[in-house]
């Protein structure tokens, strides 16, 4: 063996020692140059039979020719599931019912995609008698979290690896060499310079430019959404109809969920709408920068809450904006299956039951414009709010409320104004009592 060769053979040592032997592992694959070279690597590690399991949440064509690529890197077996219908309806959609929003601007799309695929893992491991999961998320970052809390959730038997937080892989040069020695195809377009995650709901972006949070994001970099200012010059009016906080048409055309969303994708791509720039704090205690587009989920959280807005009464839309906070934190930090979260769920399905109705927004170069909302359960009533109408509301009855509502303020001016007066028994001078 050539001294290059035998150097290559030390690439990708664990460092952890002494791992319990594994016989079979589920792998989360994406067909990326990581997971491509993670299951060489866990043969070559541990001995084991690998089988990878590839979600499709709308990846749209980094699926093409997934399969192959799988068994052709060394796995025995590759899952290709679509699993877009579950994705909307169990993790995108309670999660828009919940207002949940990360750090105020983050829609989530990479946090609630770890669970489900974490979950579908796990099944697969029953199904095909595994004894070991593995992802390919590095030790730095939210994802190692999220993918291993649904693994203890779900089935903490089962053995966790994570390559990332072992092997001796640093550079993508490294990955490349492994990958040669051990005849794993491997794309040979030149590799972004930045990191993206993409699904039916988002697009994220990190690294490169973005490392550094002053510097403008490049035009080339966004892939759904049209610079605002290429966005045409005419607005484009959308109407949404809700069935208990659930989208189920477009401008009066019924949808299902896939159709609905990218249909909404493409919809806000084309007038550049749903793009946030935020610098987001990590789980794992550090800040991050990422560039993420979600055109179509931008329409519907900004639909969603104006529908809120007539069908809560204000001490549940207050209440429920605390439990987003709460939800969106869950959400992120991958705690999905917790008693926590499913609580928060019941009470989401309560105030969603009238959260039926029409909400219309005007689209104009990267602006979401409120328009119109309309509810038959709207707790707003032309009738009642008009200062002209005496039947419901009593102009006078304010002077009462006024007085009381604002009694503490006006003890304290009362306070402030004739000095701190005691009582009719003040307290005694202790100074002029002698000890024994």
């Amino acid at each position: 063996m050539s001294e290059k060769k035998k150097e290559q053979k030390q690439v990708g040592l664990p460092k952890v020692k002494g791992s319990p032997k594994v016989k079979k592992v589920v792998l989360a694959y994406s067909g990326g140059l990581d997971t491509s070279v993670i299951v060489p690597w866990l043969k070559n590690n541990y001995g084991c039979d690998v089988i990878c399991m590839c979600a499709n949440l709308g990846q749209e064509d980094e699926l093409d020719g997934l399969e192959e690529k799988a068994l052709a890197s060394g796995a025995s077996k590759c899952y290709v599931e679509d699993l877009r219908e579950e994705f909307i309806a169990n993790y995108i959609f309670p999660t828009l019912r919940a207002g949940a929003v990360y750090e105020r601007k983050y829609l989530l799309g990479t946090s609630f995609a770890r669970p489900i695929i974490a979950r579908r893992q796990v099944e697969i491991a029953e199904i095909e008698g595994a004894d070991a999961v593995s992802h390919g998320a590095t030790g730095k970052g939210n994802d190692q979290v999220r993918f291993e809390l649904t693994y203890q959730a779900l089935n903490p038997k089962l053995q966790v690896i994570a390559p990332w937080r072992e092997w001796d892989i640093r550079s993508r040069e490294d990955a490349l060499d492994y990958a040669a020695e051990f005849n794993v195809p491997v794309s040979a377009t030149e590799k972004s310079i930045y990191s993206r995650d993409r699904n039916i709901w988002h697009l994220s972006h990190e690294g490169g430019i973005l490392e550094d949070p002053w510097m403008e994001p490049e035009r080339a970099m966004f892939q759904l959404s049209v610079d605002p200012q290429d966005a045409p010059d005419k607005p484009e009016y959308v109407e949404i109809d809700f069935q208990e906080g659930i989208p189920k048409k477009i401008n009066g055309v019924a949808k299902g969920p896939i159709s609905l969303i990218n249909a909404l994708n493409e919809i806000g791509g084309r007038h550049g709408v749903g793009r946030i720039d935020i610098v987001e704090n990590r789980l794992v205690g550090m800040k991050s920068h990422g560039v993420y587009e979600t055109p179509g989920g931008a329409i519907l959280v900004e639909a969603h809450q104006a529908l809120e807005q007539l069908c809560l009464d204000k001490a549940v839309l207050h209440y429920k904006e605390l439990v987003a906070h709460k939800y969106a934190e869950l959400v992120y930090n991958g705690q999905w299956f917790t008693p926590l979260r499913n609580a928060l769920d019941a009470f989401v399905d309560v105030t969603e039951q009238n959260m039926t109705g029409t909400v219309r927004l005007k689209l104009y170069k990267g602006n979401i414009i409120l328009v119109g909302r309309k509810s038959p359960h709207s707790l707003y009533r032309e009738d009642f709010a008009t200062f002209g109408e005496e039947d419901v509301y009593n102009q006078q009855d304010a002077e009462g409320f006024i007085k009381l509502f604002g009694l503490p303020m006006k003890v304290q001016a009362m306070l402030n104004i004739e000095g701190v007066r005691r009582g009719r028994h003040e307290e005694p001078d202790y100074s002029k009592f002698k000890r024994d």
